[in-house]
């Protein structure tokens, strides 16, 4: 038996909580049931981050989180529960299957059956954001090298494990070539470890175009953190409904698994909701637990009753579906179908342990690191980039010298264009001189001459090689 915790949440939660332990208990699942109280009510009561330590305490206990929508208020600081949960309990793998259950639920595309694995702990969601001057603010968009193996390894051995026969890639490598080319460059390498499945990569803009268009030309899709939580919904949306879909989101330790839709507060209460989302992301917990004869059986039933025409209002639809049901009726009618088999729908057979064991993480060697230049990011404003270099030159040295202005990353400075707009953030690149080196010692005499110079510093970049590759983007232009 394994012990797995459970939140109820907030809005239309609890009714689809409700369901959907009731059918996954109905068919077997050999699991025993420790719930806590997140969301809204915890959020509330004067918790900013929606969960009480004790229930954290239980969530890293029990290793395996089924959680319900719930409700994070606007305003007042709230923090959102979904991110928190993932970082802190480094669930680096989003996975969401996006599968088309036509023809009876509405979908233009129905042979679609494409999986998204998204990474789920870095990128623009590391949340580091500063206003840097008047006019310009900033967010930080990490990748790690360890972001990138564990994520593009784990498509790998989901495409493996469940037989399927492609993993592609979608990044913007073409224009950020150091953090995307960094994810591209990983892809690359681990897919070598993998002959037996193809491997391909697009250009995240026409890849999304193509997936919107054509998902039947896609199996597994892999990508950082911001495009897969766009285009998982996007997936999910022409697969059917957003309402269908379910997601797990996988570490090391533990594993959380969800609806991917939200709370709906309107709909609470009124015995509508349908449970299919979570239900998804139950019959994953399921087949992450072990217990995949089991989670076979639940899906096989749950297809059984989309293909009976038992539909709840969301998916009903006139001439297709048979019975408008409420999300209690809809449970039972699955119950009832547990041990049956879709005809016309595509049933599913699990392998009996469904658990992906992937290895950790093994820390590469480091690379040779030397420091070759700095930037110097500073709020200025007057009449021309001309003017800012005769300002910044003031701090050359005999060793360092101003090579570069930027401003939003096309080079002003030197042979700028007079038709380029510039705001009042700009970065000015110092490098050595020839046969001269640049050491930390200088950029801080650098800094001190520009306090001394009233030159308003507002960050600092340092410029570095890696085994002599260059580490590090050129001004757009250059």
């Amino acid at each position: 038996m394994t012990k797995i915790t459970v939140a109820k949440g907030d809005g239309i939660g609890p009714e689809i909580m409700d369901a959907t332990l009731e059918i996954i208990l109905a068919a077997g699942a050999n699991i025993e049931i420790e719930e806590i109280e997140v969301g809204e009510k915890v959020y509330l009561a004067g918790n900013t981050a929606g969960i009480a330590k004790e229930s954290w305490d239980v969530i890293r206990r029990n290793k395996v989180f089924l959680k319900a929508p719930i409700t994070t208020p606007q305003g007042g600081g709230y923090k959102s529960l979904n991110v928190t949960t993932r970082k802190f309990l480094g669930l680096y793998a989003n996975v969401r299957p996006c599968v088309s259950l036509h023809p009876f639920v509405d979908t233009k595309h129905p042979v679609m059956d494409v999986v998204i694995v998204r990474e789920n702990e870095e990128d623009l969601y590391a949340g580091i954001e500063h206003q840097q001057t008047d006019e310009v603010i900033q967010c930080l968009k990490l990748i790690s090298r360890p972001g990138c193996e564990k994520i593009v390894r784990y498509a790998f051995e989901y495409a493996k494990h469940y037989g399927r026969k492609k993993v592609t890639c979608f990044t913007k490598d073409n224009i950020m070539k150091q953090t995307d080319g960094l994810f591209h460059q990983v892809f690359d390498e681990i897919a070598k470890e993998y002959p037996e499945i193809e491997n391909e990569h697009w250009i995240i803009d026409i890849g999304a175009a193509k997936m919107a268009d054509t998902p039947e030309a896609f199996d597994v899709i892999v990508m950082p953190n911001l495009y897969g939580d766009v285009l998982s919904d996007v997936a999910a949306q022409i697969a059917g409904s957003v309402g269908l879909a379910g997601s797990a989101n996988i570490g090391e330790e533990c594993a959380m698994f969800e609806a991917i839709h939200g709370s709906a507060p309107r709909r609470a209460g009124q015995n509508m909701a349908n449970p299919s989302g979570l239900l998804q992301g139950a019959i994953m917990m399921l087949n992450h637990i072990g217990q995949s004869k089991i989670a076979e059986k639940v899906q096989n039933a749950w297809l059984k009753t989309i293909e009976d025409g038992i539909h709840t209002y969301d998916i009903y639809k006139e001439g297709v579906s048979k019975e408008k049901v409420g999300t209690k009726e809809f449970a039972q009618a699955v119950i009832a179908n547990l041990g049956q088999s879709p005809k016309l729908l595509k049933s599913v057979t699990f392998a009996e342990n469904s658990k992906l064991n992937l290895p950790k993480y093994q820390r590469k060697a480091p690379a040779k690191k030397e420091l070759v230049g700095v930037d110097l990011f500073v709020n200025w404003v007057g009449k021309s980039p001309d003017e800012l270099a005769q300002v910044v030159q003031a701090l050359d040295t005999e060793k360092v010298k101003l090579s570069m202005i930027t401003n939003r990353g096309i080079k002003v400075w030197p042979e700028g264009f007079e038709e380029t707009f510039c705001t009042d953030h700009w970065r000015c690149r110092f490098k050595p001189v020839e046969g001269e080196s640049i050491s930390k010692s200088d950029i801080v005499g650098l800094l001190n001459h520009a306090i001394e110079l009233d030159i308003d510093t507002i960050k600092t970049e340092n410029l570095y090689t890696f085994d002599g590759k260059m580490g590090f983007s050129l001004g757009q232009g250059q």
